[in-house]
Parts: C-alpha cells; structure tokens; sequence
C-alpha cells in the first residue's frame, strides 16, 4: 500500500524535525493539503511553506487543492518540484482543460471528489488522470471520522477503472486509521492519505511502516 503522511497533523512548530521523520519512514509520498477558507472552511498553509518542505523533502510531494481556482497555481507548484497536483472536481469549470495543463507543467494530474460527489462525475475524466482521490471525511478538517459509504464507493471507482482500462491509481483521505485502511484496502485502494494516526502516534515510524505494509 503506497502511505502518503498528511503534513497537515504535523507539529508545525517542529516543521523541518516532522518532515525528516518522514524522510526516514516507510512513507511512499508526502500529502499536503492546501485550504483558502473559501472552497473549505480552514485555512492551512500556501507556497512559503511548499517551498521550504520541498527543499528537505526526500519523498514526492502530493499536493491536494482545496481552493477556488487552483488552476491558478499550476505554474508555481510545478517551479516546486511536486509529483501530484490534486485538485477537486468540484472546483474546477473545465477539468480537461485544467488536467492537460498540470501534465504539460511536469507533474501528474489527480482529481478528488467531496463525500456527496459520485464517481459517474469522472467518466469522461477518468482515462486522463494518474489519481483519483476519494475524500472518506468532508474537506477542510484534520481528524474527522471516517465516512463508511466510502468503502462501497471505492468499489465502484475500481469497476470504473477497469472497465475503461484507466491506469489511475485510487487513493483515499480522511480518518485513516488501522480498522478503516483495512476496508478501503480490500475494497480496492492504491493509497492512503493519513494524518493523525502517523504524526499524532506513539511511534510515528512504526505506524507508517503498518499501513505500508498493508
């Protein structure tokens, strides 16, 4: 299972010492989640801090969107090196347009879709893409429980994979802990997003090694 550690449960007083344990764990990316307070109600962090944990960073950079306009932001997340640009269907006008535009930038196109939005929303989108992210909690909050309907919609988002041939991975976000990334495991995922469970943990270390291993 690929574990992407969402920096947004991090000590950001400890930044850099966050940053550098997950340089050292079993994680596969490093999951950052940018609100505006207007697509979401939150406001995390912007480019200042992108920039400086892209520079320490040993892991690929997978940048989630929850912002109006994140087509807006192509140009300046492709100068920071990230591997995925992850922006909601919700908030894009013309997504086509917008996925091409991330892949000419350098870096792979994903796109998430919000608790209440259905799969059938990526069926002409679905073979231009290298992620879908299935958001298991509503955006713009760190620590919400777990959706269950998220299980039965990852199922779907796997027929829908395989009957177009699509090559996207799945990945999922949002009260990721080990009872629920067992479910969304066997019900068809690529990828966690995990936040509270790794950071907050005993042994962050030995948390992100279990969901790796999964």
């Amino acid at each position: 299972m690929i574990l992407a550690p969402s920096l947004l449960a991090a000590d950001f007083l400890h930044i850099g010492r966050e940053v550098e344990m997950v340089n050292e764990s079993d994680a596969d990316w490093l999951h950052l989640d940018v609100m505006d307070g207007s697509f979401v109600p939150n406001i995390s962090f912007g480019f200042p801090v992108i920039e400086a944990v892209a520079r320490v960073s040993c892991k690929p950079l997978d940048v989630h969107l929850m912002v109006e306009r994140p087509e807006q932001w192509i140009e300046r997340l492709a100068a920071c090196g990230a591997e995925f640009m992850n922006v909601h269907v919700e908030a894009v006008r013309h997504l086509h347009r917008v996925v091409e535009a991330i892949r000419s930038a350098g870096m792979r196109p994903a796109v998430t879709l919000c608790p209440a939005t259905s799969v059938c929303m990526l069926e002409d989108i679905i073979a231009d893409v290298d992620m879908v992210l299935l958001m298991s909690v509503n955006p713009g909050f760190g620590g919400q429980k777990f959706i269950p309907s998220t299980v039965e919609k990852i199922e779907r988002l796997r027929s829908l994979i395989e009957r177009t041939g699509s090559k996207a991975l799945i990945e999922v976000d949002g009260g990721i802990n080990r009872e629920t990334a067992l479910a969304v495991a066997r019900a068809g995922a690529d990828a966690l997003v995990a936040g509270t469970s790794v950071f907050r943990a005993a042994d962050p270390q030995a948390e992100a090694a279990y969901y790796h291993g999964l």
